[in-house]
């Protein structure tokens, strides 16, 4: 199978493409896996020097979410360095506590667009964002000539949209996971390993959070998404084999 090429995917304009530093580990990977599943596309970091190397390496988004507290740099002061560097998207604060209006107003000086606080809930988190930027659930993209696919069994990738379809069912897998998919499907029966994986979610040689390896708890919660999405349409799914301590790889046909 030829393995289609990620970066030339033609991209819905209107799928939201976010940014979030968050600096819990378990908080951050729910809501992205959350942020994921009401349509967006989530880039996470778990501190602010590591959103500013994502952004060094030309990362684009249509809004960042920032925490308020951070352990290396804080929020509001991420915020003064993304002012000052005159980024192309707006940040919006994210805060679990209840921070006064003298903070809101210190937010809004920065040039922040709004302050949301988590115990609203996901869904409105989402319906905020996506008011503040003009952003919208992906349209449907009418195509005016035939679509290229790549097909691997049952599995059919469709990388002009960045979709994966099983036995005729789309997966609905977000762009993370898609790449992730492309990484394993494009080569059936090699070894991806733990950190390969980790890149594709991110970029090569992403600074993962929770010590040397913890890229690998952020791997396995991300590849059990994907098998989990299989397995809603093939309760047996098993194509995606795990090497513990090694990586994935997709078994050959």
């Amino acid at each position: 199978m030829t393995a289609p090429s990620i970066s030339s995917a033609v991209f819905s304009p209107q799928k939201m493409r976010v940014l979030f530093v968050e600096d819990d580990d378990d908080c951050r990977e729910a809501l992205s896996a959350e942020f994921g599943d009401h349509g967006l596309e989530v880039e996470s970091f778990r501190d602010g020097r590591s959103m500013l190397d994502g952004i060094d390496a030309k990362l684009q988004a249509d809004v960042a979410l920032l925490d308020w507290n951070l352990p290396d740099i804080s929020g509001i002061d991420l915020a003064l360095e993304l002012k000052r560097r005159q980024v192309a998207f707006p940040y919006v604060f994210l805060t679990g506590k209840s921070l006064g209006v003298g903070h809101e107003m210190l937010a809004f000086e920065r040039g922040a667009l709004d302050f949301i606080d988590k115990a609203r809930g996901v869904p409105i988190i989402v319906k905020r964002l996506r008011a503040l930027t003009g952003v919208n659930r992906p349209a449907r993209i009418e195509a005016t000539e035939p679509e290229p696919m790549v097909q691997q069994g049952k599995l059919t990738l469709r990388p002009q949209v960045s979709r994966a379809l099983w036995d005729g069912n789309d997966l609905d897998l977000t762009l993370t996971e898609y790449k992730i998919l492309v990484l394993l499907a494009a080569n059936p029966g090699r070894l991806a390993s733990y950190r390969e994986i980790y890149d594709c979610m991110h970029y090569t040689g992403f600074l993962a959070g929770g010590g040397e390896d913890g890229f690998r708890t952020n791997v396995r919660s991300a590849l059990k998404r994907i098998r989990n999405k299989f397995r809603a349409y093939e309760a047996h799914f098993a194509e995606i084999e795990n090497h513990p301590g090694l990586g994935y790889r997709w078994l050959p046909s």
